[in-house]
């Protein structure tokens, strides 16, 4: 028995659009708990250590240089993931509401693992560095929101 798709999908678009959402609402949580934590541009600042690696990890404050660089990594990061949800999505036979949770919170956990154990020192976000971990649970779960949003947001069109 053939499954048919009564609304075809595009990944591009959903990517897109995920990936914004979850970089967005991860991206606020960062801001938030960094103020708690150290200082607002701190944990977007520590992304930017993939490209100075000392420097990224030490700036606390707003700096064109390294926290508009760390938010660029910090979306383009968000959006790999997004994809990785989208191929997901794209091989459910009947997406719901419920399973665009679930699919969401197993790719936030998947991305979590990579991020933080299993990537080598130098590819981890950095944010770990400057949050403590209910802050890191936090920004996880506003990631993980704004991939379900965005899966939620899918079945509606």
């Amino acid at each position: 028995m053939t499954t048919i798709s009564l609304a075809p999908r595009n990944i591009v678009r959903d990517t897109v659009t995920d990936g914004l959402l979850a970089g967005a609402i991860s991206g606020v949580a960062l801001v938030w708990r960094g103020r708690r934590d150290s200082t607002p541009a701190a944990p977007l600042n520590a992304v930017s250590h993939w490209i100075w690696p000392r420097q990224g990890l030490q700036r606390e404050d707003l700096s064109w240089r390294h926290t508009a660089t760390g938010t660029l990594i910090h979306v383009a990061s968000s959006m790999l993931w997004a994809g990785v949800f989208d191929l997901l999505r794209s091989r459910r036979r009947r997406p719901t509401p419920l399973n665009a949770l679930a699919d969401a919170a197993a790719v936030t956990a998947l991305a979590a693992t990579v991020d933080l154990k299993l990537v080598p020192q130098r590819l981890t976000p950095g944010f770990e560095h400057k949050l403590s971990r209910p802050s890191l649970t936090l920004v996880y779960g506003g990631f993980a929101l704004g991939l379900a949003l965005g899966g939620l947001v899918a079945l509606r069109r």
